[in-house]
């Protein structure tokens, strides 16, 4: 692989409503982060990407932009965010911007004009496609529930959105379409952003025969993820955005990407691939139910652990996925990763080394580095998010009762991620004067940065010290660019994998047993999610531990054995 300027840096993501509010409002502004740099660097943060802060009616949080050129009223101003710019680089400070690409809000210039006109050139910015006797287009379900397509006011055509109704998609077919959509990216990178998070970006290529697929629901609708896996062609798009925008500024990117096939990955994030890396969701996508959160599987520690080694061997030699245990569309991992007895700060401490030191770039997000979790919510009517209403819908429709409905809630709201980030004791966690957006999690008092910054050995402590550790000369090659290999994948309830050298990486991936992995520099991480202590035998001895997340309990390495207690992970070098 080339050498990038972001390969061995770490990331940390801002969901700017609920990060840090400086005026009262009740809502994180662009001054709260700038306020903050100063902590994110002491933490080890290089990069930062900040969800959207673009003028939007929020229907879906600012992923429904009704002006990409403008900053919301309820974030500040656009001097507050060049402002934020100008400190950002003063600390060495990489800013990504979030890009909403597939669609726009319905409160947008060009769909305004294209309702008011819509057979004129502004409909052609969107999908406004006639019905089928009498009927939509076609069966396609909307990630929010119900069909992709609306009828337009007046005619026999209807729009489509993949998303809310309030989202209509746009027309990626349209040259004058994507040019717009270049021209303000390039914007924003003249301004001085680092580079992008792309959302959504698999759904801009659609089927657009509009036929039908088999009804999966008693809705007699079909996934739209079955479109997405039927049609080609998406690099066709992703080359000429790339083209004519990020190779322009040499911006880093990272896509969201769920759908990619199975030979894409070189074509995605390979030397000369659509971006400089993708996240990795595998982990998250085993615990999807075949219809919604009602009837999705409970959670697998072997499933986790399988679908982790899989992953990173498959880009091993290819490119750099972006790790993440948490994001704003996802519950809090230590939530939904750890089981019971290991939702503790051990646990969490855990669970960050095994994310933090895979092979790829670390992604944390806000109140992960202080091992945040779910807040449960006694009622739907406490809950925001679009995409939770309609799953409680959906359970209920299933026949779950309105209690069993809600915990399905409490397990996977994507509300879980976006309540205020404690920084302290205070009243409202420290997050603001006024009311929260957001209900502050009840365990604000005991679980704040202001505490744990005080506590050496704290969840937070834990995490610099795992970033300083992927930093480390001594060990930065081998963290960064060196080989993954899955170790005891046999031993129940244990998650451990070897980071090999650089110069031992180009060897084979699955060596016969574990007996054949130990040379100089040879670096080992093992966890115990289980509820016993486990004895490893390992290969050789090491040559010392750099890191435990238990310094309290006896060394752990007796000669070539290993014990972990539950809960505990080490990080030895041979």
């Amino acid at each position: 692989m080339k050498k990038q300027w972001w390969h061995d840096k770490a990331a940390y993501q801002i969901y700017p409503k609920s990060f840090f509010d400086t005026n009262g409002d009740g809502i994180g502004d662009l001054k709260g982060i700038t306020a903050k740099f100063d902590y994110l660097k002491a933490l080890g943060i290089d990069i930062i990407w900040i969800s959207p802060v673009y003028q939007s009616p929020f229907v879906d949080q600012g992923y429904d932009i009704s002006d990409y050129y403008a900053i919301d009223p309820r974030f500040g101003t656009m001097e507050d965010f060049e402002e934020l710019i100008r400190e950002a680089k003063k600390r060495n400070l990489h800013i990504l911007m979030d890009l909403v690409l597939n669609h726009c809000s319905d409160q947008h210039e060009w769909f305004k004009k294209a309702l008011a006109d819509p057979d004129g050139p502004y409909s052609k910015y969107f999908y406004f496609e006639k019905g089928k006797n009498g009927q939509p287009p076609c069966n396609w379900r909307s990630y929010f529930g119900g069909s992709v397509w609306e009828p337009v006011p007046g005619t026999d055509k209807y729009y489509l959105h993949l998303f809310a109704k309030e989202q209509p998609d746009l027309n990626w077919t349209n040259p004058e379409l994507r040019q717009q959509l270049y021209n303000m990216i390039n914007w924003w990178a003249q301004k001085g952003v680092d580079g992008f998070r792309i959302d959504a970006i698999i759904n801009i290529k659609k089927d657009t025969s509009w036929q039908n697929f088999e009804p999966d629901g008693p809705d007699g609708l079909s996934s739209i993820h079955k479109m997405l896996d039927y049609v080609q062609g998406v690099g066709e798009y992703l080359e000429d955005l790339k083209e004519h925008t990020f190779a322009l500024h040499d911006s880093f990117t990272v896509g969201e990407v769920f759908n990619a096939k199975p030979d894409e990955l070189e074509e995605f994030i390979g030397d000369n691939g659509h971006f400089s890396t993708m996240f990795d969701f595998s982990t998250h996508c085993i615990g999807f139910g075949k219809h919604g959160w009602y009837d999705a599987p409970p959670f697998s520690f072997a499933a986790w652990r399988d679908v982790v080694h899989k992953s990173q061997l498959r880009c091993l030699h290819t490119g750099f996925l972006a790790n993440i245990i948490e994001n704003h569309d996802e519950p809090r991992g230590v939530s939904a990763y750890l089981p019971p007895h290991a939702q503790t700060e051990a646990g969490a401490k855990m669970l960050a080394a095994c994310s933090l030191l895979l092979r790829g770039l670390p992604f944390l997000y806000q109140g992960q580095e202080i091992g945040m979790k779910n807040h449960r919510r006694t009622s739907i009517e406490y809950y925001d998010d679009i995409s939770t209403k309609d799953q409680y819908a959906a359970a209920l429709a299933a026949g779950l009762s309105p209690e069993a409905a809600l915990d399905c809630c409490a397990r996977f709201s994507r509300d879980n991620a976006r309540t205020p980030v404690q920084w302290s004791a205070a009243p409202n966690a420290g997050f603001t004067t006024g009311t929260p957006w957001q209900p502050v999690n009840s365990d604000y008092q005991e679980r704040n940065v202001d505490t744990q910054l005080r506590d050496a050995d704290s969840v937070w402590n834990f995490y610099r010290q795992l970033l300083a550790l992927r930093k480390n000369p001594a060990w930065k090659d081998t963290f960064v660019y060196g080989g993954y290999i899955p170790a005891f994948t046999q031993i129940e309830d244990i998650f451990a994998f070897y980071r090999t050298p650089p110069a031992i990486s180009a060897g084979s991936d699955t060596p016969a047993s574990d007996a054949d992995i130990p040379c100089t520099g040879t670096i080992l991480t093992a966890a115990n999610f289980g509820t016993r202590s486990t004895e490893l035998m390992l290969p050789a001895e090491p040559a010392s531990l750099l890191l435990t997340n238990m310094k309290d309990t006896p060394y752990p390495v007796q000669g070539t054995k290993l014990h972990l207690n539950p809960a505990q992970v080490v990080v030895l070098v041979f």
